[in-house]
C-alpha cells in the first residue's frame, strides 16, 4: 500500500488535455527558427522525405516508448527507470539534467522574446538590427567566461519568465500546466496563422516559397541530408529526455496511447512546415527588398528571430503588428515549452524526496531561477548560451536517447514488454516493425550522430569559443549532469514504500473504480504473447 503520507499522483482531466499539453511541449522555438532553415539546406522540397520517414521510423516510435514507460510504471524519469531496473536509475537522472540546462537557458530566450514582443510597436531596434541585438539590447561580450555585469532589462523580463513558470508547475498538472496548454496552444496557432497569412501577401513571398519547396532531389542521395532529418525529429518531438515519458505518467489507466502519440506527432511536424511556409515567404520579401538571392539572407536560429525578423519589421507595411504577432508567437511557443522540461525537474524531485507539489515546485524553481539570472542576464549570456545549447542539445539529447534504447532492450530486452503494454491500451497496435525501429533505426542513427558530434566538437573549438568557455559551459556541463545523475541514485527514495518490481497499487497508485484496469505483473513473455493484458482487463 501507498504510505500514508504519499500523495496520489495527480493526472490529466481527459485525454484531450494530456493531448494539448504533448503538442505544446513539442512545437517550440526549434519549430519555428530551426526546421525552417534545416529543410532548406538539405534538398528544400526534397527534404519532407527523408524528414517524414525519420518521422515514422523513429520520431513516433520512440514517442510510443516514452509514452509506454511512463504510463506503465507511473513516475517521473528516476523512478520509471528504477522500476524497470534497479541500477537503470541514473539513466532517468541524466535526463533530468539535460532538461535542468535546457531550462536555465531556454527561459532566457523566452525572456528575450517577451521583450522584443513590446519593442515591436515601436522598433526600438531601430535601423541596425544586428548592432541593436549584440550591442545594445544584450550588451554582449562573447569573450568573458562569465560576466558579473548584470543587464536589467533582461534580469527583469527573466524573473518574471520564472515567476510565471513556477506558478503554474506549483498550480498542478491539471489545473497549471493542462489549463495553460488549452489556452496558449490554441493562441499560438490563431497568432501564428495570422503571421503566415501576412507574410503570404509580402511582395516577394513567392520567391521565397520557391525557395523552400523548389526540391534537389540530388540531396536524397547525400547521407547527411537524412541524418539532419532524423536530428530535427528528435530535437523537436521532447523525445527520450524524460519529457513524454513524465506526461504520460500522469494519464489515467485507460488511456489510447498510440493514438495519442500519432496524433501529437503529425501536429508537431504540421506546425513545423506551417512555421517554414511563414519564415520564407518572410524572407523572400526580405530578398526582393535588398535585391540579392534568398540564400543571402536565410538564417537559423537567434539570428534569424532576432536580427533577420526585425529587419523584415523595418521594411515591411504595417510592421509593428507583424512583428507583435511573431514574437508573441515565439513567447508563448517558448512558455509551453518551458513547462515541460521544467516539469521533469520539478516531479523528479518530488517523487524522490516525496515533497508536496508546491514545495516541490517553488523549490527548485527558485533554485533553478537564481542559477538561470546569474548566468544569462548579464553580458556574457548569448556565448554561455551558445556553447550549453550546442552541447546538451547534440551531445546530451542524442546520448541519453542512445543511452535508453541500449539499457531498455539490449541489456534488459523488456522492448517486448513495453509493446504488450501499448497494445493492451491503444487502438492502434505496434507490431514487429516499431521493434525494429526503436531497437535497430533509432540505434543506428542516434549512435552515428553522436560519434560525428563529438568527432567535430574535438576537432576545432565550436565556433571559435576559448578552451575556458567549452569546458566550463560545454564539457564541464556534461560532466556535472553525470556526477549528478549517479549521486542522486545513490540517496534513498522517500515516502514510497515499494521502489522495484512490477508496477501496481504497491507503487502509490491507486486503481480508478470507475474504470478497473489491470494491475501490471512482472512481465512473462509466455504468457503475454498468448493473453497479453486483455485477459486482466
Amino acid at each position: 500500500m501507498a504510505t500514508p503520507n504519499s500523495e496520489r499522483r495527480e493526472v490529466f482531466s481527459t485525454r484531450f488535455v494530456f493531448i494539448l499539453a504533448a503538442i505544446s511541449s513539442a512545437v517550440g522555438l526549434g519549430n519555428i527558427w530551426r526546421f525552417p532553415y534545416v529543410a532548406y539546406d538539405n534538398g528544400g522540397g526534397a527534404f519532407l522525405v527523408p524528414y517524414l520517414v525519420a518521422l515514422l521510423t523513429a520520431g513516433i516510435p520512440l514517442l510510443f516508448l516514452d509514452f509506454a514507460i511512463g504510463h506503465r510504471y507511473r513516475g517521473s524519469a528516476p523512478l520509471a527507470f528504477r522500476r524497470i531496473k534497479g541500477w537503470a536509475e541514473p539513466v532517468g537522472w541524466i535526463q533530468v539534467g539535460i532538461s535542468f540546462f535546457i531550462t536555465i537557458y531556454y527561459a532566457a530566450i523566452i525572456s528575450w522574446a517577451g521583450l522584443y514582443t513590446v519593442k515591436s510597436f515601436n522598433k526600438a531596434w531601430g535601423d541596425n538590427p544586428g548592432d541593436y541585438f549584440g550591442e545594445t539590447f544584450l550588451q554582449a561580450d562573447t569573450s568573458a567566461t562569465v560576466s558579473t555585469h548584470i543587464v536589467p532589462q533582461i534580469a527583469i523580463a527573466l524573473a518574471l519568465v520564472w515567476v510565471v513558470a513556477i506558478i503554474v508547475l506549483a498550480a498542478g498538472v491539471d489545473e497549471g500546466i493542462g489549463k495553460t496548454a488549452k489556452i496558449f496552444m490554441p493562441l499560438l496557432t490563431v497568432l501564428f496563422i495570422i503571421v503566415v497569412i501576412q507574410a503570404l501577401f509580402l511582395p516577394g513571398a513567392a520567391k521565397g516559397l520557391n525557395a523552400f519547396f523548389t526540391p534537389d532531389w540530388s540531396a536524397l542521395s547525400d547521407p547527411t541530408v537524412w541524418i539532419a532529418a532524423y536530428g530535427q525529429i528528435f530535437f523537436s518531438l521532447s523525445v527520450c529526455f524524460g519529457i513524454m515519458l513524465t506526461y504520460s505518467s500522469y494519464l489515467k489507466p485507460r488511456t489510447n496511447l498510440t493514438g495519442t502519440g500519432l496524433v501529437t506527432g503529425f501536429a508537431n511536424s504540421s506546425f513545423e512546415v506551417l512555421a517554414g511556409i511563414g519564415v520564407f515567404a518572410a524572407l523572400g520579401f526580405m530578398a526582393t527588398q535588398q535585391g540579392v538571392e534568398v540564400s543571402e539572407v536565410a538564417k537559423s536560429g537567434i539570428g534569424l528571430a532576432f536580427i533577420a525578423f526585425p529587419t523584415i519589421i523595418n521594411e515591411m507595411p504595417l510592421g509593428p503588428v507583424f512583428g507583435t504577432l511573431f514574437f508573441g508567437s515565439l513567447t508563448i511557443a517558448g512558455f509551453t515549452s518551458l513547462f515541460s522540461l521544467l516539469e521533469v525537474v520539478v516531479s523528479a524531485f518530488k517523487d524522490k524526496l516525496n515533497l508536496p507539489r508546491k514545495t516541490a515546485a517553488v523549490g527548485i524553481g527558485v533554485f533553478m531561477a537564481l542559477i538561470s539570472l546569474g548566468l544569462f542576464s548579464t553580458t556574457s549570456a548569448l556565448s554561455t548560451l551558445d556553447i550549453m545549447d550546442k552541447f546538451t542539445n547534440n551531445i546530451g539529447i542524442v546520448g541519453i536517447a542512445l543511452i535508453s534504447v541500449i539499457v531498455i532492450d539490449w541489456i534488459l530486452r523488456r522492448i517486448d514488454e513495453f509493446g504488450l503494454h501499448l497494445n493492451a491500451v491503444s487502438s492502434f497496435r505496434v507490431r514487429t516493425i516499431w521493434r525494429i525501429c526503436v531497437v535497430n533505426v533509432s540505434t543506428i542513427v542516434l549512435g552515428f550522430t553522436l560519434v560525428q558530434e563529438l568527432i567535430n566538437l574535438i576537432k576545432e573549438p565550436y565556433e571559435g569559443y576559448s578552451s575556458s568557455q567549452l569546458i566550463l559551459f560545454g564539457w564541464g556541463v556534461l560532466a556535472l549532469i553525470a556526477a549528478f545523475a549517479f549521486m542522486m541514485s545513490v540517496i534513498p527514495w522517500r515516502g514510497i514504500s515499494r521502489i522495484d518490481g512490477p508496477p501496481g497499487s504497491d507503487f502509490g497508485v491507486e486503481p480508478d473504480p470507475e474504470r478497473p484496469y489491470h494491475r501490471p505483473r512482472k512481465f512473462n513473455p509466455d504468457r503475454e504473447r498468448h493473453a497479453g493484458f486483455a485477459a486482466e482487463q
